[in-house]
């Protein structure tokens, strides 16, 4: 917090007179990790402190909420919702939520890791807890009642003893002037009305009736509309341009040469601006550009692979994490297994396409869009041109799915290019092959897999994995140390019954950019590892369900392995029916899937259902829990059987969803979420239900064919 000397008599009259119209409270998260602190709008004051109201209520009883994360399909709008009405004894309904622009006030904004509920929901709850006792704080005052005869119901402060009753918006002046408790009690989860229930999302009338505002509808004064042919290769350069034919396209107003920042290089490309966006597309599609791609790598994907697999099978790499001695045990067992599994590269390919609306005003420049990390942009922007943090302001839109992608810098930067040459606000719109042929992708990575078995058990397990690092890019110095994903996906309990285990990186490094892609290094990790510790137990005589039960010994991975036996039937597999499990972790939840599969009338093999059992501890939607699981194996689904990214001589292959096909309605199975019941503390929810999903598949394969797959993607029908 800052010293108190330094506030301005002006600034302290703005800020201390919020608390003569409403009661606005701010959540200040600790650095060192202690709990965080809620203050008033006198305190931000007295203490010099920017407030950034996270929730408040004026005098009609309206409550607000600000949600300093992004919504892009994963339920946060709806459960932050639920977790402030819980504590606040507000309807559902009655609350109204708002965007928050980027401002590290907030602490991390980026909506990534599966980390908006996980992160912040005790924040959350301590934040309208406190609300709810300052106002019947206020109502016990004005009454001259003691507070403990007074509780919270649908708005309303309420006097036990006589019943008087007064509204929110009659206690909010009073109470803002009161301090904030340390200490306020919070429900048991047994106590909560809507904690856990399976409410209707407050987002989907928006979605359905078109009120919500996506990046793509969002419209400023004086906003004209620009398209950028960019180079298909990351590193190349304009050699020149003709945009003659360009500028004959009615509507098309300028072209230029631009350049935008992607990671620690600069992608070239030509900018068309125009009335609409129709307009700049076709005059983008007139354009004559001479590229120069000279001075790197052209790569195929055929050279990736080759190279990776030359990678793990000639050199150690770099150690994540080590216990035990892995190599003497290898090297003195009687059975091993030495194997090689290889993922693909994998576009986001969200249905909105990357969008963004930019303003530059000499000083300070101004974005709107589906952004997933606004103070990851403010940093960017501010850095490459050369404004004050603060002059950066950066205002989130519902975001069509991310996935990732729609939290890096490179596309607000380009639209903030744009509007500084025109002088104007623009709106860029990518089409879904400029998505597609750009990337950042997915990186693909080839895996070796070692183990040693004696006597039925495992003595020791070893992982090297080469594929391009998604850290490297931000520090130069990330390239003297394993990639810290390396073991993502990997249950923690192995590690406390398997004595010899070692994960290291093998670097590996191409011109193709690549980034962050749902569940991260876990997606392929997870096939990986879990497709591995199958033929192990098949190696070793035993049960896949058993040989995982044998060594994820805590009593929390024994009930999430009974309940998935309990709803597959697992021990009752009948013949002809191919059954294959997995469990990974992922951001502090474990997923365990179960596929099974059978043959068609043709022989072809189909996915009967796929079963999950998820453990995320502490939940607030169960519905939103199984709509995300169900979208993860939907589009793990896809990752695995259908589609992946591959390149011919440093160019992307695949341009649109012709090439890269997405599943349909018809390919999906019957899914059966599960969630475990316990009282451990939230884990993610959007991102872990899908890396279990593509090794349980291929095991129940190998289960029902005795086929092993080790390479993705693979088609259905060819098995």
């Amino acid at each position: 917090m800052s010293s108190t000397t330094d506030i301005s008599r002006r600034g302290f009259l703005k800020i201390a007179g919020l608390g003569g119209t409403a009661l606005y409270l701010g959540v200040f998260p600790s650095a060192t990790g202690a709990e965080a602190t809620i203050v008033n709008a006198g305190q931000a004051a007295y203490q010099s402190i920017e407030l950034n109201a996270w929730v408040y209520i004026d005098t009609a009883g309206k409550v607000t909420f600000v949600d300093h994360r992004a919504e892009m399909g994963q339920g946060s709008y709806h459960s932050v919702s639920q977790i402030l009405a819980e504590e606040l004894e507000v309807d559902l309904n009655d609350v109204n939520i708002i965007f928050g622009q980027g401002d590290k006030k907030y602490g991390s904004q980026v909506t990534g890791g599966s980390s908006t509920i996980r992160m912040n929901y005790k924040n959350f709850l301590k934040l309208t807890a406190t609300a709810r006792e300052m106002l019947i704080a206020a109502a016990a005052a004005q009454w001259g009642v003691a507070a403990a005869e007074c509780y919270a119901e649908h708005g309303h402060v309420i006097h036990k003893k006589s019943g008087k009753k007064a509204h929110y918006g009659e206690l909010v002046v009073a109470a803002s002037k009161l301090t904030p408790p340390k200490d306020v009690k919070l429900k048991k989860r047994s106590e909560y009305r809507l904690i856990g229930k399976p409410l209707k999302r407050l987002d989907t009338p928006l979605k359905t009736n078109g009120t919500a505002i996506f990046g793509l509808d969002k419209r400023v004064p004086g906003m004209v509309f620009a398209a950028v042919e960019r180079n298909p290769r990351l590193r190349g350069k304009v050699k020149s341009f003709d945009a003659s034919a360009a500028l004959k396209v009615p509507g098309v107003q300028k072209v230029f040469k631009i350049k935008m920042l992607v990671f620690k290089t600069y992608r070239e490309g030509v900018a068309v601006v125009a009335n609409s966006t129709y307009a700049a597309f076709q005059g983008k599609k007139a354009l004559k550009v001479e590229w120069d791609d000279s001075g790197f790598e052209h790569i195929n994907t055929a050279d990736i692979y080759a190279r990776q697999l030359e990678n793990v099978k000639t050199k150690e790499g770099l150690f994540l994490k080590k216990q035990g001695d892995p190599d003497a045990a290898l090297a003195k067992s009687a059975q091993k297994l030495d194997l090689i599994y290889q993922t693909p590269y994998q576009s986001h390919s969200p249905i909105e396409p990357l969008n963004c609306v930019a303003h530059y005003q000499g000083d300070k420049v101004e974005v709107w869009g589906p952004i997933q990390a606004p103070d990851w942009i403010q940093d960017a922007l501010s850095e490459e041109m050369g404004l004050k943090r603060e002059n950066v302001i950066v205002n989130m839109t519902f975001l069509g799915g991310g996935f990732g992608r729609k939290a890096f810098m490179d596309y607000p930067h380009e639209a903030a290019v744009i509007s500084k040459e025109i002088n104007a606000p623009v709106q860029v719109v990518w089409t879904r092959e400029d998505e597609m042929t750009q990337g950042p992708y997915r990186p693909g990575i080839t895996y070796r897999c070692e183990a040693s078995i004696n006597n039925g058990d495992i003595d020791a397990l070893k992982f090297r994995m080469s594929g391009q690092n998604n850290d490297h890019w931000r520090d130069p110095k990330n390239k003297q140390q394993a990639n810290r994903s390396t073991s993502e996906g990997f249950l923690q309990p192995y590690y406390d019954s398997i004595k010899n285990i070692s994960f290291a990186e093998v670097i590996f490094e191409t011109p193709i950019p690549s980034m962050w892609w749902r569940s991260v290094y876990a997606s392929t990790n997870g096939f990986a590892y879990e497709s591995f510790l199958d033929e192990v137990a098949h190696a070793a005589g035993k049960d896949p369900m058993d040989l995982r039960r044998q060594y994820l010994t805590d009593e929390r991975s024994q009930k999430l392995l009974d309940k998935m036996e309990e709803i597959s039937g697992w021990k009752n597999r009948k013949k002809n029916e191919g059954f294959g499990v997995a469990i990974t972790e992922c951001f502090a939840s474990t997923v365990g899937q179960i596929v099974k599969v059978s043959r068609k009338a043709g022989g072809k093999v189909k996915i009967d259902k796929v079963w999950a059992v998820m453990d995320c501890g502490w939940y607030v939607n169960p519905d939103i829990v199984q709509a995300q699981v169900e979208g993860a194996i939907v589009m793990g689904l896809g990752a695995a059987t259908m589609h992946e990214i591959t390149f011919t001589d440093g160019l992307v292959d695949q341009k649109n969803y012709h090439s890269y096909q997405m599943p349909r309605i018809y390919d999906i199975p019957p899914i059966e979420v599960h969630i475990m019941e316990n009282a451990e503390d939230a884990g993610g929810v959007g991102e872990p239900g899908l890396p279990s999903f593509a090794p349980a598949l291929t095991n129940a394969i190998f289960d029902l064919t005795g086929t092993r797959i080790r390479k993705l993607p693979f088609k259905m029908d060819e098995v």
